[in-house]
């Protein structure tokens, strides 16, 4: 069950160590699954949409069951292990340290002028085509993803290890690893991954909220533009062809007075996007480091709203499941 503990702790825990390799992560095993689902699924004789249905909800009940078995089993050696399980599960939802690193690559490529070294860092955290990008394309992508990742690798799980602990968290992760892996649009997912991608959807549609109103409250704080955040947030959220990534994006591009959107290509096929946001000042490394300033302050903002919340709903402590 939720815990003010736990939160501070696996925060804490993702701030310090990021995703350290030598830690297995539920992410790697989600996917894994997913995989053999797949594979099992398509070879039976139902239609794609209600494969894909059954895919959901197997990988959701899943990851949820199994996360259930190891706080269950952790608790029964020992309550402080039952503890130290549900803080280790809570951190793995978590990426705002993974996050900055993995972006961090990218921005000290271009730093030293090597392009080409920059667009195969940020193919690792883009699902654009990265291979022909100019700098200024680079930093838009990075501003762009960091602006996404904040809603849903950081808010959306505090969001749900708030209202529903450990297991949460998880089937939060697992409704993510499956949109990210099935949720497109394409001849091979269109119905197979549709139940996913809406289910992510539904699941990131407060936190991508949540976030927006955070960039605001924290522009002031990083000596950004309030005023262009607020404003660039009402006139642009919507213009994003995702119900939820527009209201982060706008939210950051008017806090740091830049232009995102514009033309993107997927496995060679440009699409298109709406502007959003105006270009008062240049996509560049300070726009990148301002985007940095407001993650930051935001998930601080956001985890000590949680740890409030928890602490005065005085929810179950985790050990007495």
């Amino acid at each position: 069950m939720p815990d003010p503990a736990v939160i501070a702790l696996a925060l804490a825990l993702d701030l310090a160590l990021g995703d350290p390799r030598w830690l297995p992560h539920p992410v790697i095993l989600i996917g894994r699954l997913i995989n053999w689902l797949e594979k099992l699924l398509r070879n039976n004789s139902l239609h794609e949409r209600a494969a894909g249905i059954l895919l959901l909800i197997l990988t959701v009940a899943a990851a949820v069951a199994t996360t259930w078995l190891l706080l269950r089993g952790a608790t029964y050696l020992h309550p402080l292990a039952g503890f130290l399980a549900a803080v280790i599960i809570s951190f793995t939802c978590l990426a705002t340290r993974s996050l900055h690193d993995e972006s961090a690559l990218v921005a000290k490529a271009l730093a030293a002028g090597d392009i080409n070294t920059a667009r195969t860092n940020l193919s690792r955290i883009v699902g654009r085509d990265t291979g022909q990008l100019d700098e200024t394309e680079i930093w838009r992508a990075l501003v762009e993803t960091v602006a996404e990742n904040t809603a849903d690798g950081i808010i959306a799980p505090l969001f749900w290890l708030t209202l529903g602990g450990p297991m949460a968290g998880m089937a939060f992760k697992a409704v993510s690893t499956l949109d990210s892996m099935v949720g497109y649009k394409n001849k091979r997912y269109r119905h197979f991954g549709w139940a996913s991608a809406r289910m992510d959807d539904l699941a990131n549609f407060i936190p991508a909220r949540l976030t927006a109103l955070l960039v605001i409250i924290s522009a002031p704080l990083t000596a950004l533009s309030l005023h262009g955040a607020l404003k660039i947030t009402l006139r642009d959220r919507l213009k994003h062809p995702s119900p939820n990534s527009g209201h982060p994006e706008a939210a950051a591009a008017g806090a740091l007075g830049v232009r995102l959107g514009g033309a993107s290509s997927y496995g060679g096929q440009v699409s298109m996007k709406e502007y959003i946001g105006d270009p008062v000042t240049k996509l560049d490394e300070q726009a990148y480091q301002g985007m940095l300033r407001l993650m930051y302050a935001s998930t601080l903002i956001m985890a000590t709203a949680c740890i409030v919340t928890t602490l005065y709903l005085k929810g179950s402590h985790v050990l007495h499941i």
